[in-house]
């Protein structure tokens, strides 16, 4: 009977399988992550503190890539995979939670630092586990799974918490060898995983790009909160929002779809290795200069809207003008780092645009903060317009086709 029959602990993704709801909801998590590394940078713009913010953030990345791979093998939502999910996003909503105290333990409670640690091991052991039972039939994927495993998880793990019982430099130097180390640990493991859907694993990717994008939405509306609305708080919140949605044009208009064509037709080794580089590595930048560009947004706004402390005379300066301006410069170039290694194509507009952007730091230094923002607004859009003119017939081809 129907009714007897034995449910599988699996099941298998599909070439046009989509991304799962549970696996939207489990993003939520790393928005509020996001969040918390916004906070961090913003609570002392020092060039320790910004490493600090950057270290926390490459975990947070790495923790949410591990679940973009699995979901891409078997389904998020069915069997035991939906419970390990539950799970890892108990330990990553830890991990968020302890951000502030990631590098020096808060007065009262837990020592921050270990928690922080433990629940990041923990994500990450939930995560082999449920690879290690999905690949009892395949012997190349348990293969995969124990190179990268052994490696992966005694660098990545091990040596943070190790820092955590650590301070200062030592503390610091822990943390990068940890990060990197995985990183590079990862690169060399092999192409022995499985890719079953480049259209949910393109699609997995897209969406963590507007989950950043988000992000600076978000840190318009904080860099404001609770100040009475005003006409400089409307045009500079305008601006921001339409930086946010100028970085996404440039993502999604053309760069996206040509990506996901090249990986869709690579097969074997060559399609892990996009999948690898475009995505899992190249995707970062992009993410790390959305949270800078939040963070530059952040201190634009809280200028322009409180009186009380600044005019709007007042220029914006030092890290976080660096922010708001390498923020999109950094995205612009992970964009064409990962089109290029998966199409082979290079956008020299937008390569001299993000260097346009790293000059042009010290000239917006001199301009009010709402000047700053409008300059950063018109360069992203000035290349929007050239982009789209230019290359009209390609691009009516690639989102048409």
């Amino acid at each position: 009977m129907i009714g007897n029959r034995r449910q599988p602990r699996f099941r298998p993704v599909t070439a046009d399988s989509s991304v799962t709801q549970l696996e939207l909801f489990f993003d939520l998590v790393i928005v509020f992550a996001f969040t918390m590394v916004t906070d961090l940078a913003a609570d002392e713009t020092t060039a320790a503190n910004m490493l600090r913010a950057t270290l926390v953030l490459a975990l947070m990345w790495w923790l949410w890539i591990a679940y973009s791979w699995l979901g891409n093998v078997v389904r998020a939502d069915e069997g035991i995979a939906r419970v390990g999910m539950f799970v890892a996003m108990g330990g990553a909503f830890i991990a968020a939670l302890t951000i502030p105290e990631a590098f020096t333990d808060l007065p009262g409670g837990w020592f921050g630092p270990l928690v922080f640690a433990i629940a990041y091991l923990v994500v990450r052991l939930v995560h082999v586990g449920i690879f290690w039972a999905i690949s009892a039939e395949d012997s190349q994927l348990r293969g995969q799974l124990l190179r990268w495993a052994l490696g992966s998880i005694t660098i990545g793990t091990t040596l943070l918490v190790i820092a955590a019982m650590t301070s200062g430099l030592t503390q610091i130097l822990l943390w990068i060898a940890a990060i990197v180390g995985d990183m590079a640990w990862t690169s060399i493991a092999g192409t022995d995983w499985r890719i079953n859907s480049a259209k949910h694993f393109a699609e997995r990717y897209g969406l963590i790009v507007i989950v950043a994008l988000g992000e600076s939405i978000v840190s318009i509306g904080i860099g404001v909160a609770g100040l009475p609305i005003s006409w400089p708080i409307t045009l500079g919140s305008m601006l921001g929002l339409a930086v946010s949605g100028l970085l996404w044009w440039l993502y999604f208009d053309v760069a996206a779809i040509s990506i996901e064509h090249s990986f869709a037709h690579a097969r074997g080794a060559h399609q892990i290795k996009i999948a690898q580089n475009s995505y899992t590595y190249g995707h970062f930048p992009m993410i790390v200069g959305v949270i800078a560009l939040s963070l530059g947004l952040k201190k634009v706004l809280y200028y322009v809207g409180d009186s009380s402390h600044h005019t709007l005379t007042d220029p914006l300066y030092g890290i976080p003008l660096g922010a708001l301006y390498a923020g999109p410069a950094l995205f612009i170039l992970g964009v064409v780092a990962a089109k290029y290694y998966a199409s082979k194509s290079v956008s020299i507009a937008r390569v001299i645009t993000a260097a346009l952007l790293f000059a042009l730091i010290p000239v917006a230094a001199h301009l009010p903060a709402l000047a700053s923002l409008a300059l950063l607004c018109a360069l992203l859009a000035a290349l929007v317009i050239f982009e789209t003119l230019r290359f009209a017939q390609p691009r009516d081809q690639i989102r048409h086709a």
